[in-house]
């Protein structure tokens, strides 16, 4: 038996773009519903790839960073669930919609910061520049 396409996760750029084309949407007034439901969707894409973006911290000589990683992961995640009811129950959906903006662009940097720390490694392993 194979596993549709649906049941692989995506990858976290795919994830972050689908969110993002969600927030982009416009929303008019009578379809406000709508909007709320398609951003909720695209958020749970995002939570499992930051849920699976992180690095094994053994022993490396790198391992500090490896626990700040740790630490901002849970805060991203932390403020990702955050924004579940308050897409879903506030008002002001430009307030809601540029924070979810921000917090894209921070899990974006995150991404590229463990990229950097799992090249720093590579290079360290195989005795970078020197």
């Amino acid at each position: 038996m194979t596993r549709s396409t649906l049941d692989r996760p995506i990858s976290t750029a795919t994830a972050l773009a689908g969110l993002q084309r969600a927030l982009d949407e416009p929303v008019p007034a009578a379809e406000l519903g709508g909007w709320r439901w398609s951003v909720r969707r695209h958020m749970v894409p995002v939570r499992d790839a930051l849920e699976r973006e992180h690095l094994d911290p053994d022993d490396s000589a790198l391992s500090a960073r490896h626990g700040k990683s740790a630490r901002d992961r849970a805060a991203l995640l932390r403020r990702l669930a955050a924004y579940g009811p308050k897409v879903l129950e506030t008002a002001d959906v430009d307030e809601v919609r540029e924070g979810l903006k921000r917090l894209l662009v921070d899990i974006d940097h995150y991404v590229q910061r463990l990229h950097d720390l799992a090249y720093d490694e590579v290079e360290e392993e195989i005795g970078g520049s020197e």
